[in-house]
């Protein structure tokens, strides 16, 4: 994606909502000089300022509905990640009887907000505030050894309202098959067609299931935005994510979609970051486990992490959900699902909620010699491994990551987990990659340091 606003795009033109969705499929952080800094005022183009959605019934010109053409997509998407489900249709998760677990507060040793940083690529050093807002956080919090020393929200998200996780939703999905793997549901070194004989005929119809959660997959499948022939539209067509029109006679769910791609490339080779392969590992998952991907994860991973809210998934005209994309969860139940795996396994309520063999592939990474292949110059020495985003730092970090902001940022060594929501203009996390890294970062390293 190039570096620019994405109002630059001729689909965001169409609708808001929709147009926002499409791109789950983007790539999440590209190879590419950091974007100019001549962003939209966040203040000046905030829900409350420009009144979105305001009003029993708000304005015409206001309102953000599924087919209403009004223009770009930012700044409605300040208003829209933290309302999907009054918008399309979705997928439950339930989060279980059981109580909440606890996510006890701490006063910080020192001032979260002061903490400074230098920024990817040079310029004046900032503070952990300044990233926080000029990065158009919808919301943030900070765990530090299971205790919460900083959280705030910020325009429409709430405590208690579910946001679009984006990408993010790729690492629930590789965590369930790494899940499946561990128990001997599922066999990463079985053919895809071991489970999804509708592929043989695809690019999939060679590929292994490894292949598959590690996205070292060879596809014809291009998500650049500039180009209307593009197969990122025929996915957001067939995924319900953009209308299909009266005379459509494409695909019309995910799964016909899927059994149109075909091979071009090596698979094994290199690391190539492709939506089209969480959906397929999401199909996987569903025939291994013989369970639709909302009940799935509400039985091994939400119930067991004491989640206190509902989460939900955007699904196609069939029901089906998306993998690639449609979590929507709140803010402190993806920060227990971070201290989950950043405790092994172990979630804040004191259950093994997850195998910590699976937790320990994941932190281990995948071969950054094929992850270099794919040209990230902003995560040098990286590696993606059943689809988390592995830095092979000194601290060890991980990450999960999405389109405008959507982040889970485990350290193991500072003990420390930061998550984050937010609704950035820019679609690509080089337009956050640049502040939030370093900034995350630094954070582990003040909270490393011994009290004076």
């Amino acid at each position: 994606m190039p570096s620019s606003s994405v109002s630059s795009f001729p689909f965001f033109q169409r609708t808001a909502l929709a147009a926002a969705f499409t791109l789950l499929a983007v790539n999440t952080s590209l190879a590419q000089t950091p974007p100019a800094p001549a962003l939209p005022d966040p203040a000046a183009t905030s829900v409350e300022a420009l009144g979105w959605m305001q009003g029993f019934p708000p304005p015409p010109d206001k309102q953000i509905t599924f087919d209403n053409p009004v223009g770009g997509v930012y700044p409605r998407i300040r208003w829209s990640f933290s309302h999907v489900r009054e918008t399309v249709p979705t997928a439950n998760v339930w989060r279980g009887p059981g109580a909440a677990s606890p996510l006890p507060a701490a006063q910080p040793r020192f001032d979260i907000e002061a903490v400074r940083f230098q920024p990817m690529g040079g310029g004046e050093a900032q503070t952990f505030g300044q990233m926080i807002a000029r990065t158009y956080t919808d919301g943030i919090l900070v765990l530090h050894r299971g205790q919460v020393v900083y959280e705030k929200y910020f325009g429409a998200l709430t405590p208690e309202r579910p946001h679009l996780a984006m990408s993010v939703t790729k690492s629930f999905v590789g965590t369930l098959a790494a899940i499946l793997a561990n128990e001997g549901t599922l066999d990463p070194s079985a053919p895809v067609t071991k489970y999804l004989p509708e592929l043989k005929d695809t690019a999939y119809g060679d590929a292994t299931v490894r292949q598959v959660m590690d996205m070292t997959i060879g596809v014809r499948y291009s998500e650049n935005y500039a180009d209307p022939k593009a197969e990122v539209w025929d996915y957001a067509r067939a995924g319900g994510m953009l209308t299909q029109g009266a005379n459509y006679t494409g695909p019309k769910s995910f799964y016909e979609f899927l059994a149109t791609l075909k091979k071009e490339g090596t698979h094994g080779d290199a690391f190539a970051y492709k939506t089209v392969n969480a959906e397929v590992l999401a199909w996987i998952v569903r025939r291994a486990s013989n369970r639709s991907l909302a009940d799935l994860l509400s039985e091994k991973i939400w119930r067991r992490i004491g989640a206190e809210q509902d989460a939900y998934f955007m699904v196609d005209r069939i029901g089906t959900e998306s993998g690639g994309g449609g979590l929507n969860t709140v803010l402190r139940d993806i920060a227990r699902f971070g201290e989950t795996l950043r405790n092994g396994g172990r979630a804040p309520n004191g259950q093994q909620a997850i195998a910590k063999a699976v937790v320990d592939d994941i932190q281990r990474g995948a071969d950054p010699a094929k992850f270099a292949k794919a040209g990230y110059a902003l995560l040098p020495g990286w590696s993606y491994r059943n689809m988390w985003w592995v830095s092979h730092n000194p601290h060890g970090a991980y990450m999960a990551r999405g389109i405008h902001g959507q982040s889970i940022y485990v350290d193991p060594k500072a003990e420390m987990v930061i998550v984050r929501y937010a609704a950035h203009p820019i679609a690509a996390n080089a337009g956050n990659d640049p502040l939030t890294l370093p900034a995350f970062q630094a954070m582990g390293e003040a909270l490393m340091k011994p009290e004076p």
